[in-house]
């Protein structure tokens, strides 16, 4: 890309995200939302593939949708309050039609149909804006207003995300499908607590961007974009493959693991709220996460599949790892340890 276009789009999108994190405005907020997605889509179709057009169109016609919808929404709301200030949600059908917006803007299950085929048609990098930066507006517009949203239907999106996400991320040999689904299944933690403890959702969205940014960045160095390249992706550099193991044992939600900490809080926070069959029912999906996140780790390591494959090894080069891949690793691994000062700060 350009780097004159690359310059523009970028500084768009951290427009577009700070006009709707600061804004208390419903149309400066659709505004914000509006400067995001012009800004994301040329850097999902720079490469011209015909999948890479294919996924800009989808994202582009589920965007404006969901957008359309929250203007809807919103001028509802004001027809019948008389108030465009985000805070001031009432009006109950506003309050539906808000969530359904939100849940196809994040891929929340049921309008989680296109979020895999768009990471599917972008880049690593471009995959990873999609999994952590670009989620970043739509959620805090969940954030301000989750004490105007039904928990109840909030509940069931998560629920449902959570299963689904697990479930289908089963059969992928595509990683940035898996890290696809990997996404939706942690959004379903996320909005599963949001209407209890705003914070505890922002604490988990910090460590999932954290955890997921990890994983991109060590795909993108190795360049394994599905699990066959991932079998000799270990002759570049094992030391990276190593740390990438952790990573994805973490995000999978080990102990004692950074991975661990959101899920862990989680899980006491719907205790104290009496919602103990709902951590017991996120606890028993997150086991099918876990399952594909041990296939990542067995194609990544050392160890090879009792299977041929066609693509050659590459020589192991002694190069120095990128600091920022190794700073990420070691915060995705060790920051458990800080847990019992979250809660007091939270």
């Amino acid at each position: 890309m350009n780097p004159h276009a690359k310059l523009i789009t970028s500084s768009s999108m951290i427009l577009g995200s700070s006009i709707v994190i600061t804004s208390n405005h419903w149309a400066l907020t659709w505004t914000g939302l509006e400067i995001n997605t012009l800004a994301i889509i040329p850097m999902i179709s720079k490469s011209h593939h015909p999948r890479a057009i294919e996924a800009s169109v989808k994202y582009f016609l589920v965007q404006a949708t969901a957008s359309a919808i929250m203007l809807l929404s919103s001028t509802i709301n004001a027809w019948s309050t008389g108030q465009w200030d985000i805070t001031q949600l009432t009006n109950h059908m506003s309050c539906l039609l808000l969530t359904t917006a939100i849940a196809m803007k994040l891929g929340l299950v049921p309008f989680h149909f296109w979020f895999p085929e768009v990471l599917q048609g972008s880049s690593l990098m471009t995959a990873l804006l999609l999994s952590t930066l670009i989620k970043l507006p739509p959620l805090t517009i969940l954030l301000i207003t989750s004490n105007s949203l039904n928990p109840t239907l909030l509940t069931t999106l998560a629920l449902a995300s959570a299963a689904l996400g697990g479930w289908m991320g089963l059969n992928q040999t595509q990683t940035r499908k898996i890290m696809a689904f990997s996404s939706i299944s942690h959004l379903g933690w996320m909005a599963l607590i949001i209407s209890y403890m705003p914070k505890l959702t922002m604490l988990t969205f910090c460590l999932y961007t954290l955890l997921t940014s990890s994983v991109f960045l060590t795909l993108n160095t190795s360049g394994a974009t599905k699990l066959l390249t991932m079998m000799t992706s270990w002759t570049k550099n094992p030391p990276l493959n190593a740390t990438l193991m952790l990573t994805l044992l973490s995000l999978a939600g080990l102990p004692p693991l950074t991975g661990f900490l959101p899920k862990w809080l989680i899980i006491q926070e719907l205790t104290k709220q009496e919602m103990t069959m709902a951590a017991l029912i996120m606890a028993l999906f997150s086991l099918l996460n876990l399952f594909f996140y041990l296939r990542l780790t067995y194609y990544s390591t050392i160890t090879l599949p009792p299977n041929t494959t066609n693509y050659t090894k590459h020589w192991y080069l002694n190069k120095p790892t990128n600091f920022l891949i190794a700073l990420l690793t070691s915060l995705s691994t060790l920051l458990l340890p800080i847990s019992p000062t979250i809660p007091a700060t939270i």
